[in-house]
């Protein structure tokens, strides 16, 4: 089969390691695993951060890539409950453990250690294999995992998002904002995003976003707060300065949930100002099964699409990375597998 091989590792942040496109061989479904001929894959923040040598324990050779979607062409014994041409969609958290409130010690991530989406064929857990939703593309199934899960858990499990509350989601056009946009208006809220690109603020406005603002203007913040009224709950993937600034945006005994630092850490924090205001700040990390069946019952029931931004075959994923490492997409990036 072909696959994408990251086979070295770089000095963090220097560039990007290069991936070896190559014919290697079919993986053999094990105990209660199932090989899936993958039709799409979907590329994450996580995948040019592994390649970049800015994720922990990167092993090599390895095959990355947490979102994917196809059909079912081998059972590996006591698999139940799946038949040979089951059109799936795959649940990149691994071994989340018995705890709903959070993972075990055995977690982790599709695409690093256990080999990814980036290839022709997968072999995975059963536990981890959903059926495709009925009104969803390939392109659109596959967009949904790890961005999907990531916003549910953070709006609706941790976030308790209401009918009505005034939510605020920094950096809108990325994968998991986007879907924390959608998610949260499918859930009645009143969602207000920034950017620092007009033309996302108006993407996101068609998506159901009732305002946005571009954080490069003069005095954003305080003008964010008139349009929002302030946050009941912010969904935070950013870190640095803006999370001072959705402490600034907070209602008194509003939420903030913190699921990402791109900016690294939160320098200034004045502690005052969380007990002042009484704020509830929580950290989230993917989902449970639960929470991942629960969401792509949400995409279905509500007819909801994911945000797509652009489409290439699984041989230019260079050119993927390269969108995503400069910021242009909105929505999520999809992969194409070679039949």
């Amino acid at each position: 089969m072909k696959a994408m091989i990251l086979k070295d590792k770089v000095k963090p942040g220097t560039k990007m390691a290069e991936l070896f496109y190559e014919d290697i061989e079919v993986p053999k479904p094990g105990p209660n695993e199932v090989l899936i001929r993958l039709i799409t894959a979907a590329i994450n923040r996580r995948d040019v951060f592994i390649r970049l040598g800015l994720y922990p324990n990167i092993q090599v050779p390895s095959i990355i890539g947490s979102d994917g979607a196809g059909i079912i062409v081998e059972l590996g014994e006591e698999v139940k409950g799946f038949n040979l041409g089951d059109e799936v969609v795959i649940n990149p958290t691994i071994n989340w453990g018995d705890n709903p409130v959070v993972h075990g010690p055995s977690f982790s991530v599709l695409g690093l250690p256990l080999d990814g989406t980036y290839s022709q064929y997968i072999k995975i857990p059963s536990e981890n294999v959903f059926p495709k939703p009925r009104n969803l593309s390939w392109e659109e199934t596959a967009a949904i995992p790890l961005a999907g899960i990531t916003a549910y858990r953070a709006i609706v499990s941790k976030g308790k998002v209401k009918k009505g509350d005034s939510v605020i989601i920094p950096g809108i056009g990325g994968g998991v904002a986007t879907f924390a946009l959608q998610i949260a208006v499918a859930k009645g809220a009143n969602v207000f995003v920034t950017s620092s690109s007009d033309e996302k603020l108006e993407k996101a406005i068609k998506l159901g976003a009732a305002g946005g603002i571009n954080y490069r203007s003069e005095d954003w913040v305080k003008k964010l707060k008139v349009m929002s009224g302030g946050a009941d709950l912010s969904v935070d993937s950013i870190g640095g300065e803006t999370f001072n600034e959705l402490i600034s945006l907070a209602n008194p005994g509003s939420r903030i949930v913190s699921l990402g630092a791109t900016l690294g850490p939160v320098s200034n924090l004045v502690m005052p100002r969380i007990f002042m205001k009484q704020l509830t700040i929580m950290g989230t990390m993917m989902g449970n099964p639960g929470e991942f069946a629960a969401m792509l019952k949400l995409y279905e029931c509500n007819n909801l699409k994911p945000s797509l931004d652009i489409v290439y075959p699984l041989e230019e994923v260079d050119l993927a990375h390269k969108r995503m490492y400069d910021g242009k997409q909105f929505g999520k990036i999809i992969l194409n597998i070679p039949s």
